[in-house]
């Protein structure tokens, strides 16, 4: 072997050792013992996820949206919720065609396309984050003298699938699998990447460009995780790719994101989807963001765990600085380096599981800090999962390490032969920022263990002295004390999970509460009496479902508005006039919050909006309310609605707790220009000149905001307020 001399990143001298490679047949117990037992915990925690997701199974009202959207995409009207009206019902628009590949792939049940796909994601997110994280730890195989035996064990995995949301909204239809999905792909990719090192091979530029890819979905998974995915690449772009790997780069995490943009700027008129909007995804409430952070880690102690992880965490890097020292690859003192030099050191040093680590929890802190900021959600932890996760993936496994030669440690007096693993050698991945080593290096079995080196071999060979022996004695002790405290964390975690994974929220499916916040999936469960509600047609057991559905069929032909009454089997019908103006149709509208089961247990030819503004641009478009149910704060009058169906406007056809002149207000607020023109952007035939238009006016109409009241929109526009209706006679 050849010992070769290198000036690491910090200017250290960095001794490594070409040791001859090794395959998986001449592996022994220290290299099997760790790869064993990250499968075992792996497999572990996969099937514990499974097993509690699918008894919790369902879809939630919210995660039937996305699959009105599919209905009308097979019918060739197009990726809109209602046929005729350009509207982006759903936030996550990779979530949506992923499920209309699945759907078109299986032609199954939308519904179950929906919860399977969502299981298998969420599933198979878990072992792909431990793989990363093992991958990071890949390192520290043997511990602080390099010859122990290293046990994969783990622990932020477990801590996320012990929270019972994150087993609820493992189906529910949401895009939460997609997302924890989504973030455990792109660990896995930054930390290899970061073990690679600077290779400019070609194999390395493919593996790099993929990643660049990965990052770049972001914001078709959920416009906020752009956020992890820009810090991503800005970490990749920043490090000593090339310029020309870096034009690639952009190229190929732009392609998919930005020419999605251009379309749903052109097509739907607006920047973002239309949830957004109508929930004004940059305002800002964090008392109520407070409230929802509280809500999440109070009732299951969760900030035990996360208490734990921190220490973990720190005992991790204690023991890292530790061997680096052992190794003798801490910084050294260097002379002054010119700007330039210090520019270069400090990219080369960003390709290093350090940055990529750091770069990730910055990413999960920034994440969560906009969700408390937002006001959080009304579903109970449903947004925090995924910051969550993404906090957690540093830890998602521990290496706890048995050190060889444990007696060693307690021995008094000089040995006359040290052993030649009895010293660490410098891996790989320790010195990858500035090893000129090959793809094939780069991509060793993650869990191999590190090589012995010759200057250790020399060393026991020789016969070391009494400080070496002394110095070799106090890392078997502090790996005995890090392996102690790391197995208390462990077992501390696996007791908390224990005894918090079936914790129910306290009037949980009973009363929303003061804060708005309510555990969704009980909620409904409680509701309708089904402990696994999928289909459309199980939530026809909801209140007011049965008979909506009775009117829709009622008044098909006739058509009408349909509206909620308080009781739950009737709802009251604003009727169309006998004679239609010309040009309009006779059309079902239905107004409702709910409106996921609403729209699926509805004819696509039935329009069915509702009044946050989900699915319709007229209330999204309104003011939010400082004061509304987080979520649900905006609501529209419905004299709006039925002013814009054209249905009757006066008493006694229109239903009595409607008022008259304010439909009649609502009538003229329509026609200001500006809202007629937001109209025409989503109604009128979609041309090439369309397209155009909506693309140049698409960032006035996404900041556009009306006055719900009529007659405050009224003021607004300009337009004088009509005198009262007189009384018809």
């Amino acid at each position: 072997m050849v010992a070769e001399d290198r000036t690491g990143e910090d200017g250290a001298d960095d001794r490594r050792v070409d040791a001859p490679r090794t395959g998986v047949r001449s592996w022994g117990s220290r290299q099997w013992v760790p790869v064993g037992s990250f499968v075992i915990g792996a497999v572990t925690v996969a099937t514990f996820f499974a097993i509690g997701a699918w008894q919790r199974r369902w879809i939630a009202d919210d995660g039937l949206i996305v699959l009105r959207t599919l209905r009308n995409l097979f019918a060739g009207n197009g990726p809109v919720f209602n046929a005729g009206e350009r509207v982006e019902a759903n936030t996550s628009t990779a979530w949506t065609y992923v499920l209309w590949f699945w759907a078109w792939i299986t032609d199954g049940q939308l519904e179950y396309v929906a919860l399977w796909v969502a299981l298998v994601l969420s599933v198979a997110a878990t072992p792909i984050a431990m793989y990363g994280t093992a991958r990071l730890y890949g390192s520290r195989l043997g511990g602080l003298t390099g010859n122990g035996w290293t046990l994969l064990l783990p622990l932020g995995a477990v801590v996320y699938i012990a929270v019972p949301p994150a087993r609820d909204f493992a189906t529910s239809g949401l895009e939460n699998g997609l997302c924890i999905f989504w973030v455990a792909v792109l660990w896995a990719q930054l930390v290899a990447w970061a073990r690679r090192g600077p290779h400019q091979t070609r194999s390395a530029a493919v593996w790099t460009l993929l990643l660049a890819f990965t990052a770049g979905l972001a914001p078709l998974i959920r416009p906020e995780l752009a956020v992890v995915g820009g810090l991503a690449l800005l970490l990749v772009f920043c490090a000593p790719i090339g310029a020309r790997m870096r034009i690639g780069m952009i190229v190929v995490a732009a392609i998919l994101p930005v020419g999605y943009q251009i379309f749903r700027m052109g097509y739907y008129a607006l920047l973002v989807p239309n949830p957004a909007v109508a929930k004004d995804a940059s305002g800002s409430k964090w008392a109520q963001g407070g409230r929802y952070l509280t809500n999440l880690f109070g009732p299951y102690v969760l900030l035990l765990p996360v208490i734990l992880a921190v220490v973990a965490g720190v005992v991790l890097i204690v023991g890292n600085r530790l061997r680096k020292r052992a190794l003798g690859v801490e910084p050294a003192a260097s002379s002054p380096a010119s700007a330039r030099e210090r520019l270069a050191r400090f990219s080369r040093s960003l390709q290093t599981p350090t940055a990529v680590t750091v770069t990730v929890l910055v990413a999960g802190f920034i994440c969560g800090t906009y969700w408390v900021r937002q006001g959080g959600d009304f579903m109970h932890g449903r947004v925090l999962l995924t910051p969550l996760f993404i906090l957690l993936l540093p830890m998602m496994v521990v290496p706890i390490t048995i050190p060889a030669h444990i007696a060693e440690a307690f021995r008094r007096g000089p040995r006359e032969v040290v052993d030649a693993d009895a010293v660490p050698a410098a891996s790989d991945a320790e010195t990858a920022s500035d090893a000129d080593t090959s793809d094939a290096d780069a991509e060793t079995v993650a869990f191999e263990a590190p090589a012995q080196s010759e200057a250790t071999v020399t060393a026991g060979a020789v016969g070391p002295t009494g400080a070496d022996v002394e110095s070799h004695r106090g890392l078997i002790r502090a790996q005995l004390v890090g392996s102690a405290l790391l197995a208390g964390v462990w077992v501390a975690t696996l007791v908390w999970a224990i005894s918090s994974h079936s914790t129910v929220l306290p009037n949980a499916g009973i009363d929303i509460g003061r804060s708005g916040i309510v555990d969704e999936r009980r909620f409904y469960v409680t509701n309708m009496g089904n402990e696994n509600p999928v289909t459309a047609e199980d939530y026809l057991d909801y209140p007011r479902m049965r008979a909506m559905v009775e009117m829709i069929d009622k008044y098909h032909e006739e058509g009408g508005v349909i509206l909620p009454s308080s009781s739950y089997d009737e709802w009251y019908v604003a009727r169309m006039p006998g004679i239609m103006p010309k040009g309009v149709e006779r059309q079902v509208t239905v107004y409702f919050l709910n409106l996921g089961m609403t729209s699926m247990n509805a004819p696509l030819d039935v329009r069915v909006i509702d009044q946050m503004g989900l699915a319709y641009p007229l209330a999204a478009h309104t003011e939010r309310l400082e004061d509304g149910r987080i979520g649900h704060d905006k609501i529209l009058p419905s004299e709006w609605v039925v002013a814009e169906a054209g249905a009757y406007p006066r008493s006694p056809v229109l239903p009595g707790y409607l008022d008259e002149d304010t439909v009649a207000q609502a009538r003229l607020a329509l026609t200001c220009p500006e809202t007629k023109a937001r109209y025409a952007s989503f109604t009128g035939p979609w041309t090439f000149a369309r397209f155009k238009h909506n693309l140049r006016e698409s960032f006035t109409y996404t900041d556009y905001r009306i006055q719900r009241n009529p007659e405050y929109e009224l003021q607004r526009c300009g337009i004088p307020i009509p005198p009262p209706l007189p009384p018809i006679k």
